[in-house]
């Protein structure tokens, strides 16, 4: 017996998955009152901001389909990937990961990155033909969405809350294990699937 590459259909299904489970529990984060692992970590704008940022791509790719009245299938795969460190954050904080769990904070920044990176670079790097260029640029995006999601934490919940003082240790370090992250992802599109050319 063989086994079959799974469809379009099942990574848009894992795809809408991932968004509901994200969204429920952000959800009770937000309106269920008295559960401590919530409080002061921003998760009235995380259950704004989460949702819109796992669907910005889906939709920038939709848009950009339409205006080039191009009719390929959806990457869905590609799609499922960038949302699956939202679901990891939020089911963290859930299970109190981050509070009771000293390397798991450490953790997340490395090991999500690899997922989102990827599907970004699964995006974007279609046309390049050279190994080397898949994974800078894939670690590329890495290392720019690592400093964007920091400079969003310290302005939702770091510059007025409990962490301030060592925010900047840790700053620098969740840059540095994204950015490694996203080096991994390269690496791993780069030398996970088959290029224009084979040249290295």
């Amino acid at each position: 017996m063989t086994l079959s590459r799974p469809g379009p259909r099942a990574f848009l299904v894992l795809a809408m998955l991932l968004l509901a489970a994200t969204v429920s529990q952000l959800a009770v984060a937000t309106f269920v009152p008295g559960i401590d692992r919530f409080a002061g970590k921003a998760f009235g704008a995380r259950l704004a901001a989460y949702p819109l940022m796992m669907l910005a791509v889906p939709a920038a790719w939709w848009l950009r389909q339409r205006a080039t009245r191009r009719h390929a299938p959806a990457p869905w795969g590609a799609f499922a990937l960038i949302m699956v460190p939202f679901l990891v954050d939020v089911t963290g904080n859930t299970l109190d990961l981050y509070d009771s769990v000293v390397w798991w904070d450490d953790l997340n920044h490395f090991v999500n990155w690899i997922p989102l990176s990827a599907g970004v670079g699964l995006l974007l790097t279609g046309g390049l033909t050279r190994r080397w260029q898949v994974v800078l640029l894939t670690a590329g995006i890495g290392a720019l969405l690592a400093i964007c999601w920091e400079l969003g934490e310290w302005y939702t919940f770091i510059r007025h809350g409990t962490e301030l003082n060592t925010a900047y240790e840790d700053t620098l370090g969740d840059e540095a294990l994204g950015t490694t992250g996203g080096l991994v992802a390269g690496l791993l599109v780069a030398f996970g699937r088959r290029l224009p050319d084979s040249a290295p």
